[in-house]
């Protein structure tokens, strides 16, 4: 058995994009973004009326990138843009949200749109991301790499998310005048981070020759190789059982990232409280996600994924039963153990299924079916709301989506499919 070397110079550059962008994902999406709207871009509006905003916003920027995603795949393979359309992508995403530490007070409309920017640059340019994986390590590592990547995001993010989180305990003692500020400069660094973070892969990933050539237009090229892959698509039953499972399961996983925040805040927990478990989340995925890459490699991808997915089961379960904060950190340290692993081998998996010569017009659809998942997992929580009212049971109506895609999963089969023929 071949030496189990899977880190080299190329793997690092790509596996740092994640440290990149995860600042976005965690400072911006998860924290900074809502506060900062409904307490200073949205001041004295109903807290109803920010909900809407934000939920409108959010699902604006899905429904964006679920467009895209596919035709982005497909003219990058067609042309062999890959690395070019991350950067400018990262940079738009970058560009937006530094900008976001300039929107004054009450102008909630700028705000939202320059969030709508962020965000999909944020979402667009994963799909170049994951797709640049099939070129810079061999199959066998894609385990353990795609593990890497989603681990030193969780590091990188999880450290500026730190900075930031002591500057608004003290302004003054980093020369801020008041929490406005710091918020302010906060967006502006995440910006400054995903940019300068993104060279690394600019410079030392390389891009695997393009197997097709295209003539004429490659818009039109990619329009045509978009519609023949779709009408093709039964062709490849095992990436097709692959993708449904992956839709269930990743949109519960999803749902308790999201959802956690919202849930600890009904169950009477502080911000404070709810800021430190999500920091305690992050800086566990950043070993646990690293371990788990390995334990991929070495038990495979799909037993991975179907132990993580026993774990959401048990955790969920246990939530129900949560009566103070000191189970919600206990439970931020299991959740940080596996959320990374889960997407990690998922992304990996993919990788071995797909045709090797389509990587990006293929992760075009795996990135857009997950933005399809953003939906799912809280349209069955609002579904649970409407019967009760009652946190705790609103949680379990996440199981069948858990248990589901485990289910399908058993069903996909190992191995690389065939090349596309041209």
């Amino acid at each position: 058995m071949p030496e189990f070397k899977p880190i080299n110079r190329k793997v690092l550059a790509w596996a740092f994009y994640d440290w990149a962008n995860s600042a976005f994902a965690l400072s911006v999406l998860a924290v900074l973004f809502p506060l900062f709207l409904g307490s200073y871009w949205s001041a004295g509006e109903p807290g109803a009326v920010v909900t809407q905003r934000l939920a409108w916003i959010t699902a604006a920027a899905s429904v964006v990138v679920c467009i895209v995603a596919p035709v982005f795949g497909t003219i990058a393979d067609a042309g062999g843009y890959r690395k070019r359309f991350l950067i400018v992508l990262a940079l738009l995403g970058a560009v937006a949200t530094a900008g976001l530490g300039f929107v004054d007070h009450g102008h909630w409309a700028y705000a939202l749109g320059l969030y709508l920017f962020a965000s999909v640059g944020y979402y667009s340019s994963t799909v170049f991301y994951d797709s640049l994986i099939i070129d810079v390590t061999e199959p066998r590592y894609y385990s353990f790499v795609s593990s890497l990547g989603f681990s030193i995001g969780y590091l990188g993010g999880a450290i500026l998310l730190a900075l930031h989180v002591a500057m608004l305990l003290s302004p003054e003692s980093y020369g801020f005048g008041d929490e406005t500020a710091v918020i302010k400069f906060a967006f502006i660094t995440v910006g400054v981070w995903w940019a300068v973070f993104a060279l690394p892969l600019l410079v030392f990933v390389p891009e695997g020759t393009v197997s097709k050539v295209v003539s004429g237009s490659v818009v039109i090229a990619a329009y045509r190789e978009l519609k023949s892959t779709i009408a093709h698509i039964r062709k490849y039953r095992n990436v097709v059982v692959f993708l449904v499972s992956y839709w269930l399961y990743i949109g519960g996983v999803f749902t308790v990232i999201f959802m956690a925040v919202n849930y600890g805040q009904r169950l009477g927990f502080s911000q404070q409280d709810l800021v430190t478990a999500l920091m305690i989340t992050n800086f566990a995925g950043f070993p646990a996600t690293l371990i788990y890459g390995y334990f991929g490699h070495r038990f495979g991808a799909k037993n991975g994924i179907y132990f993580a997915l026993a774990i959401y089961v048990a955790v969920s379960s246990w939530a129900v039963f949560m009566t103070d904060v000191r189970q919600f950190y206990i439970m931020a340290v299991i959740i940080g153990c596996v959320q990374g692993g889960v997407q990690g081998l998922s992304r990996s998996l993919y990788a071995s299924l797909i045709p090797a010569n389509q990587p990006g017009e293929f992760f075009g659809f795996y990135n857009m079916l997950t933005k399809f998942a953003h939906v799912l997992g809280p349209a069955l929580v609002g579904v649970a709301a409407t019967m009760s009212d009652n946190p705790k049971v609103i949680l379990l109506a996440l199981l069948p989506l858990f248990i589901g895609g485990a289910m399908l999963l058993t069903v996909v089969r190992g191995g690389r499919a065939p090349r596309v023929r041209e």
